[in-house]
């Protein structure tokens, strides 16, 4: 099986057609995409229609999940939400809305294969990181890589599965999840192997949750993964960057009020901040 993992596009539509070419030249079996679809500034419609479209046109080989932005966007009050699920939120009809209601929040595609957006219990927190205040950046905190042992105790959690809503991630030899934008791997000692993909569309941000933090992957190509697993049932990961024409994105995110993303797209760094200005030291 060789499965190509995406994650967090945030309604990028160039980074995700670059990815895509490059996910057709490497002949995955399947595509998983791991949620964070469409929120921010860029093209949140024209990524949901096209993603629609490949799905309809290759039912079989897309699985979808929800991350937490699909379910912040699907909120009744627009004028509670921030900036960037309220752009998508007013840009998709009802259409782009039923699909996004319809995916679940994690799911198992094999009998040993996990999909979740955060943790298996929650799509805010992270899986491979950890935020602390003391790891600061700029007077925000940082985002260290997380211990073996607090990777083991989120990947106990019990999976946001319907169908089998006592399975637990460590019963997976293989788990993918998303959401902080950063690449990253890890095996679970007497657990799975986790793979983070990394994100198609937004290479740096800021965040509250749990804290005000920073996380930045440091170059603008489009993050995504490879994982094939071996005629030994060892899983073989490859952790890929895609040039594609981030200028044209971060144009269309400045156009759109969004200096903070358009930096963190033309750098992998954030440079701006939506609330206004760099923060000392950055």
């Amino acid at each position: 099986m060789r499965i190509a993992a995406v994650t967090d596009i945030h309604g990028n539509l160039p980074a995700l057609e670059a990815v895509w070419r490059e996910i057709e030249g490497a002949k995955a079996d399947l595509v998983v995409n791991l949620g964070d679809i469409a929120a921010g500034p860029l093209w949140p419609k024209e990524t949901l229609q096209w993603l629609m479209a490949r799905e309809r046109a290759e039912p079989r080989r897309w699985r979808t999940i929800a991350g937490n932005h699909e379910r912040q966007m699907l909120a009744p009050d627009l004028a509670a939400m921030g900036a960037s699920d309220a752009y998508a939120a007013r840009a998709v009809g009802p259409e782009e809305r039923a699909w996004l209601a319809a995916l679940p929040k994690a799911l198992w595609i094999a009998h040993d294969v996990l999909l979740c957006h955060g943790t298996p219990g929650s799509d805010l927190h992270y899986f491979l990181e950890t935020v602390e205040p003391g790891w600061t950046r700029g007077g925000f905190a940082g985002v260290r890589r997380a211990s073996s042992q607090e990777v083991r105790e989120r990947a106990a959690q019990l999976a946001l599965t319907p169908d089998e809503p006592r399975r637990q991630a460590l019963a997976a030899t293989l788990v993918f999840c998303g959401h902080t934008h950063l690449p990253r791997m890890m095996t679970v000692p007497m657990g799975p192997l986790i793979v983070n993909p990394g994100s198609v569309g937004l290479q740096a941000y800021d965040a509250s949750h749990p804290l005000p933090h920073v996380a930045e992957s440091g170059s603008p190509h489009a993050r995504w993964a490879v994982v094939e697993r071996a005629a030994d049932g060892r899983w073989h990961v490859e952790l890929r960057a895609t040039a594609y024409d981030w200028q044209a994105a971060a144009e269309r995110a400045e156009a759109n009020g969004r200096g903070d993303w358009a930096d963190a797209i033309r750098t992998g760094f954030m440079g701006r901040f939506e609330a206004g200005g760099p923060v000392p030291g950055l």
